[in-house]
């Protein structure tokens, strides 16, 4: 099923890092997709070797293209495609004790008092 070069929404579909084709073409229109530190359009051909690199707020993902697709895969077979080359660090920022995220609650702390409430509501504006 290997292909010489495909379109990189299609690639990123085919290999599960967007749940729809149209949310993958969205983020190369948005400049979020790069080649080669290149922003790229929805239909630019990808190749073997290339360094896809992926901003999806707090964290930028970095893959390497080991093999070419156009069909939708199942999960187990994406680590024949692709090869995931991000960064533990960047990867410890979907964390909620990283910080990334505003208003972490520790976990079994229940629900904020009235007047933690208010405190919030008060830096909030």
């Amino acid at each position: 099923m290997e292909t010489r070069e495909t379109r990189i929404d299609k690639y990123l579909w085919a290999v599960r890092l967007f749940k729809s084709r149209s949310s993958a073409s969205e983020a190369c229109r948005k400049g979020r997709v790069t080649i080669g530190g290149n922003p790229v359009k929805p239909s630019h051909s990808v190749t073997t070797g290339d360094t896809i690199i992926i901003r999806k707020p707090p964290v930028t993902y970095t893959y390497l293209v080991k093999g070419l697709i156009e069909n939708r895969v199942g999960a187990k077979l994406v680590a024949e495609f692709i090869t995931d080359m991000t960064p533990e660090e960047e990867k410890n920022r979907l964390k909620p004790e990283s910080g990334a995220f505003f208003g972490y609650r520790p976990r079994g702390s229940g629900r904020p008092t009235k007047k933690e409430r208010r405190e919030l509501g008060n830096f909030l504006d």
